[in-house]
């Protein structure tokens, strides 16, 4: 089972550190990529070094949208982070389904987002399931509004 320590914290410090650390390229990368809409499913990947990031997706409804993925490693390289979102706020699209999985680590924190008005606002728990390089959306639960991602893996052996 997930831990249920309140990693926001972590985080919000790891995200701060990516934005104003004169980290070199080799150690954070934003790209952009298109969801496309049509119930197809599609995969994004982008990553650093050995560690991947990639995004699985299906969506419905409006047209093609751009999004932005961002890959980073942390300047003692223990994490890698993965944040994709949409940089105009709510996406139109409607997701039949979506999964991130890191490659090369073991989640330690994922949240997911939701858009309504200017509002970011966290999706409900049961709307997706976190395991140890997947989260994926919950087959029934999840409300079909995705408008960002956050994940965070930790790199190495966990002490014992």
């Amino acid at each position: 089972m997930f831990c249920t320590v309140n990693f926001s914290s972590l985080a919000f410090i790891f995200v701060l550190v990516l934005a104003t650390t004169e980290a070199s390229s080799a150690k954070t990368k934003t790209v952009e990529f298109n969801v496309k809409p049509g119930g197809v499913v599609h995969t994004f990947t982008e990553g650093i070094d050995k560690y991947e990031c990639s995004f699985t997706y299906a969506a419905q409804g409006g047209t093609n949208e751009d999004w932005l993925m961002s890959v980073g490693l942390s300047d003692d390289d223990m994490l890698f982070s993965c944040s994709l979102w949409r940089p105009q706020g709510k996406s139109y699209l409607f997701f039949t389904q979506f999964k991130a999985e890191l490659k090369g680590t073991k989640i330690k924190y994922a949240n997911a987002y939701s858009q309504t008005g200017h509002s970011e606002m966290l999706l409900k728990p049961e709307e997706f399931t976190i395991g140890d390089s997947t989260v994926t959306h919950t087959d029934g639960k999840f409300s079909a509004q995705l408008s960002k991602l956050t994940v965070i893996g930790q790199i190495g052996h966990d002490e014992l």
